[in-house]
């Protein structure tokens, strides 16, 4: 028996069940919240491998590429922006991982919403609307990045590599959170236009994560390569992301101008999604 029934046994055991009308006017206002509910407790029947992956990637990339490559650079080439490797990467891997993890979340399950198992129909059926489905959905996706920023985090920390502290580096846990929103809300909006899955999240995959990982200045800075491949960085939400986790967890310098248009691109990009999946889930679910 599900956790969900359960609560709905216990409420209407209790005799304190709301009218229909004031439950759908609930609804109506808090459905985006309870669709983030429902989400998370579907998220519960894998929590164990979605805590060991947690756990598991940043100790690994920490220790082959902070530690182990990270000693090759700095016996070879000394500092990086004038700290160690590890500490030069660590945050950009941190960024990195979290927005990387759009491309599980909110690509095949989008799909399945709407085709496969088409859980979004039940909660349109009822008062919920469409685009709260849309943002329950996100919003439910990004409280798991939440969790998966700060273990990793906790790791940075473990490993010595946020020289500006506890306090100040914490900024790097809404800044990962923000980078991965402004790539995922597009990546959802996009996934619930397909009514069918060729290959096209296996072209996202290769094509544009994989780059953004490889080119956004993850593992050296972006003014050391070649000009006609720097625009990957400048248009990827992991560069802008990046830039602003290396500031609050090393106090990397560059202009004040730039950190606002960080600020600016990641923002712009988050909210310009979510208004595309909002209205491609309006459309769909109302047709």
């Amino acid at each position: 028996m599900t956790d969900s029934l359960q609560d709905l046994q216990r409420l209407a055991a209790s005799g304190r069940v709301p009218p229909p009308e004031v439950m759908a006017a609930r609804a109506r206002r808090w459905g985006w919240w309870y669709y983030v509910e429902y989400w998370l407790r579907t998220a519960k029947a894998w929590a164990v491998s979605i805590v060991g992956y947690m756990i598991g990637e940043p100790l690994l990339y920490l220790i082959a590429l902070g530690l182990g490559l990270g000693s090759l650079v700095d016996s070879g080439v000394g500092t990086v922006d004038g700290v160690s490797y590890l500490v030069f990467v660590a945050p950009a891997l941190l960024v990195s991982t979290v927005v990387m993890s759009t491309g599980a979340e909110l690509t095949y399950p989008v799909m399945a919403g709407f085709k496969w198992d088409r859980l979004y129909y039940g909660p349109h059926a009822t008062a919920v609307t469409p685009a709260q489905i849309a943002t329950g959905q996100f919003v439910g996706v990004m409280l798991r990045f939440v969790v998966q920023a700060v273990i990793f985090w906790l790791f940075l920390l473990g490993f010595g590599a946020v020289p500006r502290g506890w306090l100040v580096s914490l900024l790097v846990v809404p800044i990962a959170v923000l980078s991965a929103a402004a790539f995922g809300a597009p990546l959802q909006a996009y996934a619930a236009t397909l009514k069918d899955e060729g290959y096209q999240f296996a072209f996202i995959q290769r094509f544009v994560i994989m780059p953004m990982f490889l080119f956004a200045g993850t593992f050296f800075p972006l003014a050391t390569m070649p000009g006609y491949l720097q625009w990957i960085g400048w248009i990827s939400p992991v560069w802008h992301g990046t830039e602003l986790a290396r500031l609050v967890t090393y106090g990397a310098t560059e202009p004040g101008w730039l950190t606002v248009v960080h600020l600016l691109v990641l923002s712009g990009m988050t909210i310009a999604g979510l208004v595309w999946a909002r209205r491609v889930y309006t459309r769909r679910l109302g047709s």
